[in-house]
């Protein structure tokens, strides 16, 4: 892709969008950002763009502003159905997003990992096992950095290993990861998407350009993805804990295995992976499949999985404060992650949900509440939904904001028990993002442990 002279529009200033920004302008693009936010939202992007000349726009998209460019880069947070890109695509105009922009400049093989959960430990999970097998790795996507910001660093031989989301995937053309993973499908971002039909076939976009010779790992317990199998042209490999399965990795017993052409090869126990939960035993299972298609051997993987640690607003041990164990679960944006952060507890979880409602359907928690939680504490902008669609499954208290939430939990809870943020909900209502909400919901549980001689972390 030649960029010299380009005029180029950069749509939302995210962290993708800016990063984007500054990629096109280092490459000799003549860059405009634009932004539905105000100036004064957007204090701490727009000097690093003012200092390399890009023109910036806030507080809305202009007409004129779109006309007359030669590409359009999207960031994954403005919706594709936005009025001014549909006059854009109406004139014929490219309209791309920021993962279809670095793969363009990326060299190297791709690992594409997506899912309605799980992505950023599976993610993380990867690039320690690669590393670990002394291959050149970079880590990046929706998980935090860019992929257009690891463009400089990857040489031919450096394996990027992504998560991308259906935001992402949406405006992709030509992006063709060498192994693609979908983890889970379950209903998730429907303020977005609509209908689920549309986001699941957001999600198999991450099959549109593979070809034979790639690879696509795919969950054989989970129904949608099973349907997506369908739908790509590459070898398909399973994971499994439920199945036995002829190609992929899978639980025998209390082993984890992974099989190729006929052949078995044992990794490791079960019981040696530190994380809590069913989930992260899939997540296991489908970084096994990407480890071993990548040429890493069995052993390597078995110590990178043994010797890794949760990732950080994932299910996070934050401390122990008068006898009650705190978790910060904030990663989990949708009803579907909840119910896998309460199957990690037997009972006696004090569950902290609510935020920016997605348009979830939340009375699909109803059988883990009744079976694991003593009281939920609902905060946010989506609070009112949730109480009226769980009343009279469990007691509820009405916490309004994070801070009153801890405090009304920590009042509540006796010696043994959990408190847990896992809020089924996005954090846009009161918080940045969920690692916001998270660092946040940390810093309140240290100040329970400033004033608990019993605590600890």
């Amino acid at each position: 892709m030649e960029l010299k002279d380009k005029r180029v529009l950069v749509v939302g200033l995210g962290r993708s969008g800016v990063a984007s920004a500054l990629f096109l302008n280092s490459r000799g693009a003549r860059v405009t950002v634009s932004d539905a936010k105000s100036e004064d939202e957007l204090r701490d992007e727009i000097p690093a763009l003012l200092d390399q000349g890009i023109a910036v726009e806030t507080g809305g998209h202009g007409e004129r502003t779109f006309q007359d460019q030669d590409l359009i880069v999207v960031s994954p947070g403005v919706p594709g159905d936005a009025q001014a890109l549909g006059q854009a695509r109406a004139l014929g105009q490219p309209i791309i997003g920021e993962i279809q922009l670095a793969s363009e400049f990326l060299p190297g093989p791709v690992v594409a990992i997506t899912g309605s959960n799980g992505k950023t430990t599976t993610t993380t999970l990867v690039g320690e096992i690669l590393r670990a097998g002394a291959l050149k790795t970079l880590v990046g996507g929706n998980i935090g950095t860019p992929a257009i910001s690891l463009v400089e660093e990857a040489a031919p031989d450096t394996v990027i290993v992504l998560e991308v989301s259906s935001f992402q995937l949406e405006t992709i053309r030509t992006f063709r990861p060498l192994i693609a993973i979908v983890l889970n499908v379950t209903a998730d971002h429907l303020d977005r998407h609509r209908t689920f039909q549309a986001y699941v076939d957001a999600k198999a976009r991450i099959f549109l350009n593979q070809k034979e010779d790639d690879f696509a790992v795919l969950n054989r317990d989970d129904p949608t993805c099973v349907d997506l199998s369908r739908r790509t042209r590459a070898q398909v490999f399973w994971f499994s804990r439920r199945h036995e399965i002829a190609q992929g990795a899978f639980l025998a017993g209390s082993r984890i295995i992974f099989r190729r052409h006929g052949e078995r090869e044992e990794i490791m126990a079960a019981s040696e992976i530190p994380l809590k939960g069913s989930h992260n035993l899939e997540n296991v299972l489908a970084a096994v499949c990407a480890g071993r298609l990548m040429g890493v051997a069995g052993e390597t993987i078995r110590a990178a999985v043994a010797g890794f640690k949760a990732v950080e607003h994932r299910l996070e041990y934050v401390a122990t404060v008068g006898g009650v164990e705190y978790y910060n679960d904030s990663k989990a944006t949708n009803v579907d992650a909840t119910i896998k952060a309460l199957e990690s507890f037997p009972a006696n979880v004090h569950l902290i949900l609510g935020g920016k409602d997605k348009g979830s359907d939340y009375t699909l928690l109803s059988d883990c509440l009744r079976q694991r939680v003593k009281c939920v504490y609902t905060i946010g902008a989506a609070a009112g939904t949730i109480e009226s669609q769980i009343q009279g499954i469990v007691p509820s208290r009405h916490s309004g904001t994070l801070d009153e939430a801890v405090k009304q939990a920590a009042s509540t809870a006796q010696p043994g028990e959990v408190v847990l943020l896992a809020p089924a909900c996005s954090s846009f209502d009161q918080f940045h993002n969920y690692e916001h909400r998270g660092q946040v919901f940390k810093q309140l549980v240290r100040a329970l442990e400033a004033v608990s001689p019993g605590a600890r972390a």
